[in-house]
C-alpha cells in the first residue's frame, strides 16, 4: 500500500513539537530525545538556527493536514571534487502510522531532487548499524555503503 503523492514544505516553529515527538517515538530516539510539553527550549533554539541558515532545510512531508514524515537537509561546500557541494540528510523520520506505505521513498525522492536543484554532486547519509531495516531501505534506493563512518560524542 502507498499513500497519495505527498506535499512538501519547510517546517515552521508550529511543527517542532510534532517532529520531536516523531524523533522520540523510536527505540534509539527514545534514549536521546526529550519529548514533553511544553517542549524543552533547546529544540526551539535548534529550529531557529536551522531556519536562519540558508544551507539547512527542515522539510516536512504532509498527507492532507497530517505530517507523515520529515528530514533535515544540510548543503555543504567542499574543496574536494573541484569545489563541489554535498547534501547530507539527517534526522529522517516517518510517522509510525504511515510506515511501509511509500512515505520514505517519496521523502527521499524529494530530497534527492532538491539536492540536484542546489547543484550537489553527492547525497549522503549516515545510519545507525542498529537499524538493519533502514539500511535495507537505503540500499533499495541505490545508496552504497562505500565508507566507514566514525563519530566522537563530545561532552556539553
Amino acid at each position: 500500500m502507498s499513500v497519495e503523492p505527498l506535499d512538501f514544505r519547510e517546517a515552521t516553529a508550529n511543527d517542532i513539537a510534532t517532529l520531536v515527538q516523531m524523533l522520540a517515538d523510536d527505540p534509539l530516539g527514545a534514549k536521546r530525545e526529550n519529548y514533553e510539553l511544553p517542549l524543552p527550549e533547546v529544540y526551539l533554539k535548534a529550529f531557529e538556527a536551522i531556519d536562519k541558515d540558508p544551507n539547512n532545510e527542515l522539510i516536512v512531508a504532509k498527507s492532507g493536514e497530517t505530517i507523515v514524515g520529515f528530514m533535515q537537509l544540510t548543503f555543504i561546500p567542499y574543496l574536494t571534487y573541484q569545489g563541489g557541494w554535498r547534501a547530507t540528510v539527517e534526522g529522517v523520520r516517518v510517522n509510525k502510522q504511515f510506515r511501509s506505505q511509500g512515505v520514505g521513498k517519496q521523502l527521499f525522492e524529494w530530497g534527492i531532487n532538491r539536492a540536484n536543484e542546489r547543484g550537489c554532486h553527492l547525497f549522503q547519509l549516515t545510519t545507525d548499524k542498529q537499524r538493519p531495516d533502514a539500511i535495507k531501505f537505503y540500499e533499495s534506493l541505490g545508496f552504497k555503503a562505500t565508507h566507514e563512518g566514525m563519530k566522537l560524542h563530545l561532552s556539553r
